[in-house]
């Protein structure tokens, strides 16, 4: 599902926005481009050290949407820069393979976002 250019935005440096809705209004959070890790079977995962609300939504919503971008990645028509929306499921994991995995990589997370994409979308 994810491209080679998905994979180019996410080897650069950008912003990474999480919108996730529970039983209120939507949520937003944010990441770095750098923190995603894309797993052979095409999950994300990214550590969390806070990320509560988002975890609290997940528990009774586990669709998220996710938007990231990268100035450095042309888009389409030799456009500046390129990003993509992936829409999802979500869950958090505190144990297991893929949490020492990325525990390893990143010291200091308390939980694992696991994001299974159903769309990516590049947007510009």
């Amino acid at each position: 599902m994810f491209t080679d250019k998905f994979h180019d935005v996410i080897n650069h440096e950008g912003v990474v926005s999480i919108v996730s809705w529970g039983t209120e209004e939507p949520h937003v959070t944010n990441t770095w481009n750098s923190y995603l890790v894309i797993t052979e079977d095409e999950r994300i995962l990214i550590p969390a050290a806070g990320m509560r609300s988002t975890q609290a939504d997940v528990s009774q919503n586990n669709k998220v949407k996710v938007t990231l971008g990268s100035r450095e990645v042309e888009g389409y028509n030799n456009y500046q820069g390129t990003g993509f929306l992936l829409e999802g499921t979500a869950k958090f994991l505190e144990s297991g393979a893929d949490f020492e995995r990325m525990k390893e990589k990143f010291p200091f997370l308390s939980r694992v976002l696991e994001i299974t994409a159903v769309s990516a979308k590049q947007l510009l």
